[in-house]
C-alpha cells in the first residue's frame, strides 16, 4: 500500500532493467510496453535540433504552479499550459513562430510502435518533448486535450530510468501499476486504456552515458 492505494509492480523486480526482461509486455488491456524499441542516440540528436529552434521551458499550470518538467514541442501543433488553461496551438508562445516540423524519424517511430501495439494507421500531428531533471516528476493525469480519443498515445523514454505509473479504470483512485522504463523503451496505449491516468515518479539520481543527469520523453498524439 502506498498512500492508502494498492500498487502493482509490473513483472518481477528492479532487474526488469536487465537483458532477461521480455521485449513486449501488456501493462493492461490496451496498453503495451515495447522494450528497447527505439534508438535513444538517434532520437537525442533530433531533440537537440528541435530545442535549438524552440527551447525547453517550464510551463505554468492554470493554478499558477510551475511544472518541474521542462517542455518543448514539434509538429503541426504543440501542447502548452498557462493561466488560461491547457491546450494545443500551432505557434510557440516563446518564439512567436510555428513549432519545428516533426522529424520524419519521429513520425515513423510513432507509427511503427503504435502498429506493434495493435493500433494501425496512427497519424500523430503533435510531439511533446519533456526534459526531466533529477527530482522532477509528472503527477497522474489524463491525456484528454485532444479533439478525439480514437487514436493512441505513444510515449518514448530516453536517458535516465524512470518509473511510469498507470491507474486502472479512468480515475486516480484506481489500482496503480508501476512500470520501470529505461532509454529506448516505448509505451503505446489506446482503446480501453486511452483515458487512463498515468504519471512518472520522481527521477532518482543517476548518470546516463548518453544524456548525463537528464531523462527525455517523447509523447506522440493526434491532437486534431
Amino acid at each position: 500500500m502506498v498512500g492508502g492505494a494498492s500498487v502493482r509492480v509490473l513483472s518481477r523486480s528492479p532487474d526488469l532493467f536487465d537483458a532477461l526482461a521480455p521485449a513486449r509486455e501488456t501493462i493492461r488491456p490496451g496498453m503495451t510496453l515495447l522494450r528497447g524499441f527505439a534508438d535513444p542516440a538517434a532520437l537525442l540528436r533530433l531533440i537537440e535540433g528541435v530545442a535549438a529552434r524552440s527551447p525547453f521551458r517550464h510551463l505554468v499550470t492554470p493554478g499558477g504552479h510551475v511544472m518541474s518538467v521542462a517542455m518543448t514541442n514539434c509538429g503541426e501543433l504543440g501542447w502548452i499550459s498557462d493561466r488560461s488553461g491547457y491546450r494545443y496551438d500551432g505557434v510557440d508562445p516563446l518564439t512567436g513562430l510555428p513549432w519545428p516540423a516533426m522529424p520524419g524519424a519521429f513520425a515513423a517511430l510513432a507509427r511503427e510502435a503504435a502498429e506493434a501495439a495493435g493500433f494501425a494507421e496512427f497519424a500523430p500531428d503533435a510531439c511533446l518533448i519533456n526534459r526531466y531533471a533529477i527530482g522532477s516528476r509528472l503527477t497522474a493525469h489524463q491525456d484528454r486535450d485532444e479533439r478525439g480519443y480514437d487514436q493512441p498515445i505513444v510515449s518514448v523514454s530516453i536517458g535516465l530510468p524512470a518509473i511510469f505509473v498507470v491507474h486502472e479504470g479512468e480515475s486516480r483512485a484506481g489500482r496503480a501499476t508501476a512500470v520501470p522504463v529505461r532509454g529506448g523503451d516505448v509505451i503505446a496505449w489506446g482503446g480501453p486504456a486511452r483515458l487512463a491516468y498515468h504519471g512518472v515518479r520522481e527521477i532518482k539520481p543517476g548518470e546516463d552515458p548518453l544524456t548525463g543527469s537528464w531523462r527525455f520523453n517523447l509523447t506522440f498524439r493526434r491532437a486534431r
